[in-house]
């Protein structure tokens, strides 16, 4: 367990097994504030690939609230699904006890397999929680975030506008479907694919959309391919397939392993790192937690757009993947001396 928690650089591992719940809450890194990060429900085979989750996606966390410039560390819950039949009420309402008892070091938020009414149970118990309903649903943020990011990659790439381009969508859940309409409506032609055919014929009868297989949306021609589905669709054979010039989604931890980044770059397709583009969630569950409202919420979410020009010149004056970039500044926030300069902390 500890040799695990090295190798994810995780500060701190909570489990909790009571009634229905078997919880696990990983905190990576609390140097610039009480951890902040979503819970996830769904079933998982053991309990060790629960905490393995846990603690790789708290440390995406860590990264993600770094390079946000959210006074937060990354934390994760993940709660094993049960098989049969349970009271979620009461589940809820023993995990919101459980979040109590971390005095919080830890905020949680909706995440995969989690509602806002499942929120709204926990904030019965904690007010350690960013997304009960009267705070909202972050999936516009997060939507509109990933607009202004493609928005930036295509000007930095091209000097153009995003009307007129392609941009092929592989999944079309809640942030995927609402940045669908955002790129329709500023004239992009869409390709879409989804399990759900639903989602599919809908996004064809509303964006026009051109609609194909999950295994045959890696060989679009396109501008942009965006994976909004799920995590580790980068790999060898998947990035071999590609014909697009852009790769920007909202899908969390997208490359399969670090070293896909570099293949990406030697392709000379430009990577938007997925945990600076979809940012924007997290941007309003922490400014929402903090009492700020639309308009505020709404400049601090403009501010990844810097973030990640920053990150595309230095990669492209260092000939290094866009996503060695981010990871070494966030990683200087992180865990450098904040008394000596470094030229990686000169584009935060």
């Amino acid at each position: 367990m500890f040799s695990n928690m090295h190798t994810h650089g995780v500060q701190e591992l909570h489990v909790c097994q009571q009634g229905p719940l078997n919880a696990v809450v990983a905190l990576h890194n609390l140097r610039l504030g009480p951890a902040l990060g979503g819970c996830r429900f769904i079933e998982y085979d053991c309990e060790l690939n629960a905490i393995e989750d846990a603690m790789r996606l708290a440390r995406g966390m860590s990264y993600k609230a770094a390079l946000a410039r959210v006074p937060h560390g990354g934390g994760k819950a993940v709660i094993m699904r049960p098989k049969g039949e349970f009271d979620r009420h009461e589940l809820f309402k023993l995990f919101g006890q459980f979040i109590q008892s971390l005095g919080g070091r830890y905020i949680t938020a909706m995440d995969s397999g989690t509602t806002v009414s499942d929120m709204d149970i926990l904030a019965s118990q904690t007010a350690f929680v960013s997304s009960s309903s009267n705070i909202g649903d972050p999936s516009p943020t997060t939507a509109h975030g990933m607009f202004l990011g493609i928005q930036c990659a295509v000007h930095f790439l091209t000097g153009q506008s995003l009307q007129g381009l392609t941009v092929a969508i592989q999944g079309l859940g809640h942030v995927g479907w609402r940045l669908a309409q955002q790129l329709h409506s500023q004239g992009c032609h869409l390709i879409v694919c989804d399990i759900d055919e639903a989602k599919t014929q809908k996004a064809q009868q509303q964006f026009s959309a051109k609609v194909v297989s999950i295994n045959d949306i890696y060989q679009q021609s396109c501008d942009v391919f965006s994976p909004c589905g799920l995590g580790g669709v980068l790999n060898k054979t998947s990035v071999s397939q590609l014909n697009c010039k852009i790769i920007a989604g909202c899908a969390n931890n997208q490359l399969e392993h670090d070293a896909v980044a570099q293949e990406i770059h030697e392709k000379n397709i430009l990577y938007v790192p997925d945990y600076v583009i979809n940012s924007g969630g997290l941007v309003f569950a922490s400014s929402s937690y903090r009492g700020m409202n639309g308009q505020q919420i709404q400049h601090e979410v403009n501010k990844l757009k810097d973030t990640l020009e920053k990150i595309f010149v230095l990669a492209k004056q260092k000939n290094i993947a866009t996503n060695a970039i981010a990871n070494q500044m966030a990683e200087k926030i992180l865990y450098g001396d904040p008394r000596q300069p470094d030229w990686i902390l000169e584009a935060v």
